[in-house]
């Protein structure tokens, strides 16, 4: 009976160090994925974490902004819209000696000319209608940071400030254009472009494609509640056949589509807006008509080989994908057209 009781009280011991076991093993898991969550979103707004891709154009662009940013240089940012200018902004901030101090981003585009001037230096109480206490502006803001210039009076006021501040600026146009058609100042463009870094368009660095579709597939994922769980092989040769007028805002857009619509499964072709794009051309043509003198197929074939190649940047293997044949394939179809030197 005893012998009965202590193997009982034996048992119940176990299972409960079993379920203790299990319960920490869980509230681990939990932890550690909860820890994994916020740091991707501290990466995220950190501008460290978005800063991806393997391209030798994107490499390129890292290794002069991690160069530069140890240098008190002011830097200049070109490239179409959306290329990622903000992103290498804050990359040069963090990994400068500035990186503890505040990162200020200001859209002077986006404010009338009427308001740049107290929204960068601030202003004083008084200075006009509805100023009823002081504000510092964004330079006052960046002191210890990344800005320009290293004095300034807000307005309505009579002292100098002094802010210890860098200047990154970032445009899409193409300023010693503007400044030789007498556009833009050429004083302020020979302050801003002392480092100038261009940022190449996603199409010129098409090995970053799939890279950052998988980032933002899981970045977008974590915020709709239903991640969708990877890309079909038929929406990654979309992703890759598509040139990306808008760069990577427009992939980041078009991915966070596809989640919504992928609802948690696979994303597929049609789930992605580019492949509309990529299709309409072909509906087109399938419907008109042959020309009269005929059509030379293999001239024809030749010349989508070669587009295939020169979008592939002579990757063999995305260049067959890109044409749906298989590697052995595409390499018959070079030695057949001699385009084995290209």
């Amino acid at each position: 009976m005893a012998d009965h009781l202590a193997l009982a009280v034996s048992h119940q011991h176990l299972a409960e160090a079993e379920r203790r076991d299990a319960a920490a093993r869980e509230n681990a898991a939990r932890l550690e994925a909860q820890v994994a969550t916020l740091t991707r979103e501290l990466e995220s707004r950190t501008g460290q974490r978005r800063v991806v891709g393997h391209s030798r154009q994107w490499q390129d662009v890292l290794a002069h902004a991690a160069r530069v940013a140890q240098a008190e240089t002011t830097v200049l940012l070109t490239g179409e819209s959306g290329t990622g200018k903000e992103v290498v902004a804050r990359f040069i901030h963090h990994a400068s000696p500035r990186g503890g101090g505040p990162f200020i981003a200001i859209n002077c585009a986006a404010l009338p000319d009427q308001l740049l001037e107290s929204e960068l230096f601030g202003y004083e109480r008084g200075a006009f209608t509805g100023a009823v206490a002081s504000k510092p502006g964004r330079i006052e803001q960046a002191n210890g940071g990344v800005l320009e210039e290293r004095e300034f009076q807000r307005l309505g006021g009579t002292r100098l400030h002094h802010a210890d501040i860098r200047v990154i600026a970032a445009t899409n146009r193409d300023l010693h254009a503007a400044m030789q058609r007498g556009e833009f100042r050429e004083d302020l463009y020979y302050r801003l472009g002392v480092f100038e870094i261009e940022l190449p368009p996603l199409r010129a660095r098409a090995d970053d494609v799939l890279e950052l579709a998988d980032l933002f597939l899981r970045e977008i994922g974590e915020t709709v509640g239903r991640p969708a769980i990877g890309f079909e092989r038929d929406a990654r040769r979309d992703l890759l056949a598509y040139p990306w007028p808008g760069n990577v805002r427009e992939l980041r857009n078009a991915i966070e589509r596809a989640v919504i619509l992928a609802d948690g499964g696979l994303i597929r072709s049609e789930h992605l807006p580019v492949s509309a794009t990529r299709k309409a051309p072909a509906a087109d043509a399938a419907n008109a008509p042959l020309p009269a003198g005929g059509v030379n197929l293999d001239a024809l074939e030749r010349s989508l080989v070669i587009k295939a190649l020169a979008q592939a940047r002579h990757n063999k293997t995305r260049a067959a994908k890109l044409l749906g044949l298989t590697r052995a394939q595409l390499y018959s179809r070079i030695e057949k057209y001699g385009l084995l030197e290209s």
